[in-house]
């Protein structure tokens, strides 16, 4: 059972839309991870980052849990998997990926409001938000030592920090994302950004919010993440270039109904799994 927040045709406003608060700052962190347009492939790797997490920027975020537990792999399953090595199990359908069914879990569609393709999804449970994206990669090497390197720098670039530690998919990008609150002063959005390489795949997650100061809730999204399956097809794709996906229930390769497209920095469609 689904429910989906749709945009309202007099007002123009998605319903449930959060703070202005927390889009000003969700703009903010768009800019702070923007790139260099002259490079399309580059580009799409960073389309959508703005959508890091719904909660506000604080210069006293939470910081992620850190301590060697983080390291193990007990309670990780085999994946993220790819199509053609994923048994059989209940998942939602967004097209490029396959996601999980977890009670709880509300899943939030992003749109890009001019072509009004989905480019990514956020899977929120109890206020933190993992943003899952899939991503084409040449047969002949990986990609995400070559992403990471380009995502710190960014950051750095505008003014965040960022820095390197192992995890359990490898290594991880922890970043504190500077972004611009109401009241003119500016804070930093912690995030933490895991990669992991697949056959001719990219998954890149990005994890925010409470769990990032709570082991036991990062390793439920670790979890999470190891229950994803990519499904990359067969068709030619640049290296970087997004794996498209779709709204559930919904063919590959249509646009959404007007009335369901909303601005990429507000929330919805969403869908909230409660079985």
């Amino acid at each position: 059972m689904g429910l989906f927040s749709r945009k309202d045709k007099d007002t123009g406003r998605a319903e449930e839309t959060g703070t202005a608060e927390g889009r000003d700052d969700e703009a903010a962190a768009e800019q702070a991870l923007s790139t260099d347009e002259k490079d399309d492939a580059s580009a799409s790797m960073t389309s959508g980052d703005a959508a890091v997490g719904p909660e506000q920027a604080s210069s006293e975020a939470q910081e992620p849990a850190a301590g060697d537990e983080a390291l193990g792999g007990d309670h990780l399953e085999d994946g993220p998997l790819d199509a053609a090595d994923a048994p059989e199990e209940d998942r939602i359908d967004l097209g490029g990926l396959l996601v999980p069914m977890i009670e709880g879990m509300e899943l939030r569609m992003e749109m890009d409001q001019r072509t009004r393709a989905v480019t990514g999804a956020n899977l929120v449970i109890e206020g933190s938000s993992l943003q899952v994206q899939a991503f084409a990669a040449p047969k002949s090497r990986a990609l995400w030592d070559e992403v990471r390197t380009s995502l710190r720098g960014s950051v750095v670039e505008q003014g965040g920090t960022a820095e390197t530690r192992p995890g359990p998919f490898g290594t991880e990008l922890i970043a504190r994302l500077p972004v611009k609150r109401s009241d003119g002063r500016v804070g930093y959005r912690p995030a933490r950004f895991i990669g992991v390489d697949g056959p001719r795949w990219l998954l890149r997650a990005i994890l925010s919010g409470p769990a990032l100061g709570d082991a036991e809730a990062s390793r439920a999204f670790e979890t999470l993440i190891s229950r994803i399956v990519v499904v990359r097809g067969s068709d030619a794709m640049a290296p970087q270039e997004l794996i498209p996906l779709n709204l559930p229930g919904q063919r590959p390769g249509l646009v959404p109904a007007e009335d369901t497209t909303l601005n990429p920095l507000e929330r919805g469609p969403e869908i909230t799994e409660i079985g």
